[in-house]
């Protein structure tokens, strides 16, 4: 896709905005991390970011209502994943820019 069609396209550079916008916190960006190409319950997450599970919650949330992730209860548990996989493509690409052993 050349620079020229992704300008063309207003919906387009607004969900890229949106999805920018919501991943712009660290501890928003490391549970999209962990939710890569997985759904997982939400306690699995706070194991795996290292935060409290009302503060994981919280941002669960914003990235929920930003169409980001979805998330659905299975018995007392709320699992989540992440709703898009150009989002998951994202987050590969910002890994590999910088978690590179370039760097």
């Amino acid at each position: 896709m050349s620079e020229l069609n992704l300008l063309e396209k207003d919906e387009d550079i607004e969900k890229a905005t949106k999805a920018l916008k919501a991943m712009a916190h660290p501890l928003r960006l490391k549970i999209l991390c962990a939710l890569k190409n997985e759904e997982l319950p939400v306690l699995e997450i706070v194991k795996i970011v290292g935060s409290s599970q009302s503060n994981i919650s919280q941002h669960i949330d914003i990235l929920r209502t930003k169409d980001i992730v979805e998330s659905r209860r299975d018995g007392n548990k709320i699992l989540c994943k992440v709703k898009d996989t150009k989002i998951l493509k994202l987050v590969a690409n910002m890994q590999a820019v910088f978690c590179s052993d370039d760097n």
